[in-house]
C-alpha cells in the first residue's frame, strides 16, 4: 500500500499522458512551413506521447525498474481501453503493443545506463524506445502484411512522394511514421531539461533511492 501511494503521482501522470495522446492523435497539426502542409505528416499526439518516456525514466531513477514497469503496465491498460474506445481494434492492438514493448525496453536500457552521465540514460533509452514504438505501431496499424489484424487503410497504403517532398514514392504511412519519429526524437531531447530539473528536486528530497 505504501509503495502504491509513493508511485501514485507517476501512475497518474502516465495515465494523463496516454489519455492526452490518444485524444490529440485525432487532430492534425494545422500549420505550414515553407508552403508545406504539416497536417499531412503530424498530429498533436506526436508531441505529447514522448512525455511518457519522461514519466517512466523519472520513476526508474527514483524507485527503480520494478516500480517503472508497474507504471508502464498501468499506462498500457489505459492505452488499450482508450484505443478500443477511440479507434478501431487494429489501431488498439498496434497502439497497445507499441506502447508496452517500447516502454519496457526503455526501462531496461535506462537501468543499464543509470550509473552513466545523468543525461545518457534518459536520452538513449527514449531515443531507442521511440524508434521501436514507431516501427511497431505504424507497421501493425497500416502495413498490408498485417492485414489479418483488420482492414487495410487504402489511403494509408497508397503511394505518394516520401514525406510529401522527395521524388521517391512510398506508401503514405511511411511518411507518417518518419514525421512522427522526427517529432519524438526532438521532444526526447527537449525533455532532458525538465528531467534534469525534476531529478535535482528528487535528489534533494532526502528519500532513499536505487543506486
Amino acid at each position: 500500500m505504501q509503495a502504491l501511494k509513493q508511485h501514485a503521482p507517476f501512475i497518474a501522470a502516465m495515465a494523463l499522458v496516454v489519455a492526452a495522446s490518444n485524444f490529440l492523435v485525432q487532430f492534425p497539426v494545422q500549420a505550414t512551413i515553407g508552403g508545406y502542409d504539416l497536417a499531412d505528416l503530424l498530429t498533436w499526439g506526436a508531441f505529447t506521447y514522448p512525455v511518457a518516456f519522461l514519466v517512466t525514466d523519472l520513476t526508474n531513477r527514483r524507485y527503480g525498474p520494478q516500480a517503472a514497469r508497474r507504471v508502464v503496465l498501468v499506462g498500457f491498460a489505459v492505452a488499450v481501453v482508450l484505443s478500443v474506445w477511440l479507434a478501431t481494434p487494429r489501431i488498439a492492438i498496434a497502439s497497445g503493443s507499441a506502447f508496452l514493448v517500447a516502454q519496457l525496453l526503455d526501462v531496461s536500457i535506462f537501468d543499464r545506463l543509470r550509473r552513466a552521465a545523468w543525461w545518457k540514460a534518459p536520452l538513449i533509452s527514449s531515443v531507442i524506445g521511440s524508434i521501436v514504438d514507431t516501427i511497431i505501431f505504424f507497421s501493425l496499424a497500416f502495413a498490408p502484411v498485417f492485414g489479418v489484424l483488420g482492414a487495410n487503410d487504402s489511403f494509408a497504403i497508397a503511394s505518394a512522394p516520401l514525406l510529401g517532398l522527395i521524388a521517391l514514392e512510398a506508401p503514405r504511412w511511411l511518411s507518417w511514421a518518419l514525421g512522427d519519429l522526427g517529432v519524438k526524437l526532438v521532444v526526447s531531447m527537449v525533455m532532458l531539461a525538465p528531467y534534469g530539473a525534476l531529478l535535482a528536486l528528487m535528489r534533494n528530497d532526502g528519500q532513499p533511492r536505487p543506486a
